[in-house]
């Protein structure tokens, strides 16, 4: 439901941008995730951390998109909300120690640390070319692909990535489990 809810306000910028422009869309996207984010926090009580941040950057570069009237801006929010998404999962492993995602999926879920470092690099590596993908197509594609990319392949992908990752975590729970 919440993934449903955050998918919703990219589908309408998509349509106020396609029937209007750029504005419109950004308009519309920064109004109808305003209301997804109230029903989320109404239903589940409580924004996720990466919900808000969500949340956050489409308030920040909307609103910097609309004052300023340069498109490129609002283009900018996926690659860096890409690029902080990768850091985040480096910067834990690499210089904390902690794999964020063991650390948010390891009470449900019971792997051994070199499964989740491997899923985390997964991760790493897919966060970091969509923000290198985003960076090229922002200023080398036209801007028709560059929304289908961000409205429709880039949460094609990581819904793709998210299956994937859920086959690799059944296969080693199994293994897990079998060697306890």
């Amino acid at each position: 439901m919440k993934q449903l809810l955050n998918f919703i306000p990219l589908i309408f910028f998509f349509v106020f941008l396609t029937m209007y422009d750029i504005f419109a869309g950004v308009q519309a996207l920064m109004i109808s995730a305003t209301i997804a984010f109230l029903i989320i926090l109404v239903i589940y009580r409580k924004i996720d951390k990466v919900e808000l941040l969500s949340y956050l950057m489409i308030m920040i570069f909307g609103g910097f998109t609309l004052y300023t009237r340069e498109p490129n801006i609002i283009k900018w929010k996926v690659t860096i909300i890409n690029f902080i998404f990768a850091s985040a999962l480096l910067i834990s492993q690499f210089i904390f120690k902690k794999n964020l995602l063991q650390k948010m999926l390891g009470k449900e879920l019971q792997l051994n640390l070199a499964v989740w470092n491997r899923l985390n690099l997964l991760w790493i590596v897919f966060f970091i070319s969509c923000g290198v993908i985003s960076l090229i197509t922002t200023y080398y594609a036209p801007d028709e692909f560059f929304w289908i990319f961000k409205v429709f392949i880039l949460p094609g992908a990581s819904l793709l990535l998210s299956l994937i990752s859920g086959i690799y975590i059944y296969r080693n729970l199994k293994k897990h489990a079998s060697t306890e």
